[in-house]
């Protein structure tokens, strides 16, 4: 069986679960759906986050929110870190390192980092002190285990910076970070009642071509392709894990009328929603 440790106290709750080849029902179960979720994944794993498909090649960490997971092919020991909201997140804890923007609900959908020899260990050690922790329950250990996972977190966001940013992958100025990561976390929480522009450059508290602007002049798609790919992204999960009507989905996706949305994401997809769900098949592939 999995190995679980678990603190809980009033509404916090953070765990740890181990699992391997012979372990997978829980990862693939409802247990964890709504727990913010770090998985450390060894090399010679496979898995689908959503509609993508990863071969992992050397240990990685993936940052995961409410992102359906289903793994593939599993060889060797991987841990499953969960907690939610009350025991760390944006609200109360450094913006940097919280639970949105860059590692979680980043809108260019690469929720990994790869880790070298030295950070596999650095990480590994902090996986173990967590667990320590978990095991003592003495009166600080809540707030050992919060120090932890910020370690856990700031490691893993420099790591990305530098995977992705440094490396030209994603053409972004570090003095641009927190303005997309700020557009990331407003999109997060609003995609499904606002669908223009105009709505998220209030937040931002610039003007909507300011905001086109910016992503244009760094070769991104637009903020509307970024709300519409939010908006798909959500359109498909609903369709092939639940078992809601396309006008149920048009209807929790803010669309008052459904034959707009079955127009939007059939020219968008090239499948009408009845179609996608009936032909669907796993994700394209990253090896990583």
């Amino acid at each position: 069986m999995p190995h679980t440790l678990i603190f809980e106290e009033q509404y916090k709750r953070l765990g740890i679960e181990k699992f391997s080849e012979h372990h997978l029902e829980t990862i693939h179960g409802n247990k964890f759906r709504y727990d913010i979720k770090v998985m450390y994944i060894p090399a010679g794993y496979e898995l689908s986050v959503d509609f993508n498909h990863f071969s992992v090649t050397q240990p990685s960490l993936f940052f995961l929110t409410n992102q359906h997971v289903k793994i593939t092919r599993a060889q060797g020991n991987a841990k499953l870190l969960y907690y939610n909201r009350d025991f760390y997140c944006i609200q109360i804890h450094d913006k940097e390192v919280a639970c949105d923007g860059l590692l979680f609900h980043n809108v260019f959908e690469i929720p990994f980092v790869e880790l070298d020899r030295e950070e596999d260990i650095i990480v590994q050690q902090l996986f173990q002190n967590i667990e320590h922790e978990l095991k003592w329950k003495d009166s600080s250990a809540e707030e050992m285990i919060r120090t932890y996972v910020k370690q856990i977190i700031i490691h893993a966001t420099r790591k990305w910076k530098k995977q992705n940013l440094d490396n030209n992958v994603i053409k972004i100025p570090n003095n641009e970070v927190d303005f997309f990561r700020d557009f990331s976390r407003h999109l997060e929480i609003h995609f499904r009642s606002k669908h223009n522009v105009s709505e998220y450059a209030d937040f931002l508290h610039i003007a909507p071509k300011t905001l086109t602007h910016k992503f244009k002049s760094l070769g991104l798609e637009s903020p509307n392709q970024l709300i519409i790919n939010r908006i798909l992204l959500e359109a498909k999960r609903l369709l092939i894990y639940t078992d809601k009507t396309v006008k149920e989905i048009a209807y929790d996706l803010g669309y008052e009328d459904p034959a707009y949305f079955n127009r939007l994401f059939t020219g968008k997809t090239g499948s009408t929603p009845s179609n996608f769900k009936k032909n669907y098949m796993p994700g394209k592939k990253y090896n990583i």
